[in-house]
């Protein structure tokens, strides 16, 4: 038996942003992998699409599943699926973001997400689901947070033919307890193309530089001494 069939098959939640795309260059090391994307009706939805392809392209994923689900959009409720909700601008200081739940949270989305993964992995013989979800240096959402996924991973244990069977699928959080800036660094050692990525809550051609998303990805690479080899209208960083 060859080593490529050998390897563990794995889904990848790979959205296009700095996360993700390292998560999928861990996940394409390590597995067989193949990629999964959510279109939901977020404002940058073209650019995160375009990303996600290019990301592949450079890490040889060839195996990909891209969807809509317009459920979001017509809840509302978010600053990323709903217009009338402006994204703000990061708090000036650092130790207010992560204080609180922002208007850029997407209700219960990962959740979503991760049953559509389940769903394809059931399907395809994956044991694996790769997602890039962080809880230190991040917006705070409740769906980044280790029990949720630890609670996920019972959910597909009772929930699933797999699991009935006696067999596993497992929900992976590798980047989890990482800084943004030790994702940076892992990101480099791994070579991942963090030109490809975008991780902006507003723009599509040019990063704005002051989304919380924006923020958080400018300082982590400030930290490390890297140059961001996307572009921005403005590249503040928050002191």
């Amino acid at each position: 038996m060859s080593s490529a069939t050998q390897r563990v098959k794995a889904v990848v939640l790979l959205s296009g942003g700095m996360d993700s795309c390292v998560c999928a260059a861990l996940a394409a090391c390590d597995s067989e992998a193949a990629a999964l994307h959510v279109s939901y009706g977020q404002r940058t939805e073209a650019r995160e699409l375009h990303s996600f392809h290019s990301i592949c392209d450079k890490l040889g994923i060839r195996e990909r599943l891209v969807f809509r689900n317009l459920l979001f959009t017509q809840i509302g409720g978010s600053a990323l699926t709903d217009s009338s909700i402006a994204v703000p601008n990061a708090p000036r200081s650092n130790e207010q973001i992560g204080a609180h739940i922002p208007v850029t949270y997407v209700p219960f989305r990962n959740a979503n997400l991760l049953s559509a993964a389940v769903s394809w992995a059931e399907t395809i013989g994956a044991q694996k689901i790769y997602i890039g979800a962080v809880e230190q240096d991040s917006s705070g959402y409740p769906d980044c947070r280790p029990a949720f996924y630890e609670a996920f991973n019972l959910v597909i244990a009772a929930g699933t033919k797999v699991g009935a069977e006696g067999a596993t699928i497992t929900v992976v959080t590798p980047l989890i307890a990482l800084r943004k800036s030790e994702i940076i660094q892992l990101g480099i050692k791994l070579k991942a193309p963090f030109e490809l990525t975008w991780s902006c809550y507003s723009g599509e051609d040019m990063a704005c530089g002051t989304c919380e998303s924006c923020v958080l990805r400018l300082q982590a690479f400030a930290a490390v001494g890297a140059t961001d080899p996307i572009t921005y209208v403005t590249s503040n960083v928050a002191k």
